[in-house]
C-alpha cells in the first residue's frame, strides 16, 4: 500500500521513473536548490577539467527523491563523459564489478545507487579500483592460487545512499567528496514546479505553483509527480489550466491535504491519538495496530511527520504532539512524568 502512495519519495515504478527523467536538469546551472553542494561540486569539476583528470570519487547521501541520481548525471555531463548506472544489490559478485569497470572509458562516471547494499566481498574489489584504478582477481585456489591485476582507466565512482551510517568505514574513507542532500525549501520547490510546468507545456499561475510546492514534503520527485497529477486533472476538467482550485481538487482526489499528508499519514496520527491516547507507543505495537510493516512506518511515514513536528520519538516510543493532534482533530495528548522504572514491551 505505502509503496504506491503519490507522495512517496521513492520511485513507485519504472514508468514513474521514466516520466521524471524528462523533467530533470542536465547542467549545474539548471539545478535548483542544494546551493552549497553545487558550489563545491562546480569548483571540483572545473579544477578536474582544467587538469584533464577524472573527478574525485563522490558520495551523495540523503533521503530518497532529493536528486542524487540526477546529480550524478549532471556531473557526468559537466565533465563531458558518460555515466554508467548500476546498484549495490545488482553487483552480487566481484566479476560483476570487473565487467562494469572494464567498460569504462577515461573520465567516465560509474554510478552505484544504494551503495550501502554492496556485498562485503565485492567491496574488496572496489578499494584498489578507487585508489589505483586496478582490480585484483584471484584465480584458482589453494596452492595454485594466483592474483591477476586488471588495469582500468581513470574513472569517477559516484555512490548514492539513503543510509550513510550503513556504509563501511573503509569504503567511506575512499571518497574524496562527500555531500549530504537536504530537504528543499518551499521557494526552491516552487522554482522546480515552475520549470517543470514549462517543460510540460502546462498553464499554471503562481498560487497554484505555491500550492503544489507546499504539499511536496520538501522533495522534488514528489513535486513533479503531483504536478503530473494536476496536469491530468486540468486537461480533463479545467480546460488545460492549472489554477489553485484545480490543484486543490486534483490533490484532494489523491487524498493529499494542504500540508502534504495523505490518508496513511493521517491514519498514523489518529491511531496514536485515539487508540493510544497520544502515546508514547512502541513502533511494533503501532505497526501491528495499523496492519503495516514497521519498516514502512519508520522509513516512509515518520521522517516527514518528525520534520513537521507532528510526532516525537521518545525513549518509550512515539508520541503525538499538540500540532499533530490538531491537524487530525483529536484531543491533545496528556503529558505524564516518565516512570524511570517502567519499561515498554514494544518500544521501537
Amino acid at each position: 500500500m505505502a509503496l504506491q502512495r503519490v507522495i512517496s519519495p521513492a520511485a513507485t515504478d519504472t514508468q514513474d521513473e521514466h516520466a521524471g527523467w524528462a523533467l530533470r536538469p542536465e547542467r549545474l546551472s539548471e539545478y535548483v536548490g542544494q546551493r552549497e553542494t553545487l558550489e563545491r561540486l562546480a569548483i571540483a569539476v572545473e579544477a578536474a577539467r582544467s587538469r584533464g583528470e577524472a573527478l574525485d570519487h563522490v558520495l551523495l547521501h540523503g533521503p530518497p527523491g532529493l536528486g542524487k541520481t540526477t546529480l550524478a548525471h549532471v556531473i557526468a555531463a559537466e565533465m563531458g563523459t558518460k555515466v554508467h548506472v548500476t546498484s549495490g544489490p545488482a553487483i552480487s559478485r566481484g566479476t560483476d564489478l570487473v565487467a562494469a569497470l572494464t567498460r569504462l572509458e577515461a573520465g567516465d562516471v560509474l554510478f552505484i545507487d544504494e551503495i550501502h547494499r554492496t556485498p562485503a566481498a565485492v567491496e574488496e574489489f572496489v578499494y584498489p579500483a578507487m585508489e589505483d584504478f586496478r582490480v585484483d582477481v584471484t584465480l584458482d585456489a589453494g596452492l595454485n592460487a594466483r592474483t591477476v591485476q586488471i588495469k582500468c582507466k581513470p574513472f569517477t565512482l559516484i555512490g548514492a545512499t539513503t543510509r550513510a551510517g550503513l556504509l563501511s568505514a573503509p569504503l567511506r574513507s575512499r571518497f574524496g567528496l562527500i555531500h549530504h542532500l537536504r530537504f528543499y525549501e518551499v521557494d526552491e520547490l516552487a522554482a522546480i514546479v515552475e520549470r517543470s510546468a514549462g517543460l510540460l507545456g502546462l498553464g499554471i499561475n503562481a498560487s497554484a505553483i505555491d500550492a503544489i510546492a507546499t504539499r511536496s514534503r520538501g522533495t522534488p520527485r514528489i513535486a513533479n509527480r503531483l504536478l503530473r497529477r494536476v496536469r491530468d486533472f486540468a486537461s480533463v476538467r479545467a480546460d488545460g489550466v492549472a489554477s489553485s482550485d484545480a490543484v486543490d481538487q486534483a490533490l484532494a482526489l489523491e487524498g493529499v491535504d494542504a500540508l502534504g499528508l495523505d490518508e496513511l499519514d493521517r491514519n498514523y496520527l489518529k491511531t496514536i491519538g485515539t487508540t493510544y491516547k497520544g502515546g508514547p507507543v512502541g513502533l511494533e505495537a503501532l505497526a501491528a495496530t495499523m496492519n503495516e510493516d514497521p519498516g514502512t512506518l519508520e522509513d516512509m511515514i515518520e521522517p516527514f511527520l518528525l520534520k513537521r513536528g507532528f510526532v516525537a520519538r521518545q525513549r518509550r516510543g512515539r508520541e503525538l504532539t499538540e500540532a499533530g493532534a490538531a491537524h487530525v482533530g483529536v484531543s491533545a495528548p496528556l503529558h505524564h512524568e516518565a516512570d524511570e522504572h517502567e519499561g515498554d514491551l514494544f518500544d521501537g
